[in-house]
């Protein structure tokens, strides 16, 4: 049996730790697959003053995350 695994790139745009920004993208990740009918993790999440971004490359998905 063949197992599924995805890579993800974390981009950290912003004055915070790794450590720091995780919970942001731990929390997009445990949301799932919600957008283009389920094949993409949610375009953009907000809080404030964060946001994390989503883009799907040809074998990733990038998290970019931000802050105002």
């Amino acid at each position: 049996m063949s197992e599924i695994k995805e890579k993800i790139i974390i981009e950290n745009r912003t004055s915070r730790t790794t450590a720091e920004i995780m919970p942001f993208v731990s929390h997009v990740l445990q949301a799932g697959k919600i957008s283009d009918n389920g094949k993409q993790y949610c375009y953009i999440t907000t809080w404030p003053g964060t946001q994390v971004f989503v883009a799907k490359n040809k074998s990733s998905f990038r998290f970019v995350v931000t802050e105002d």
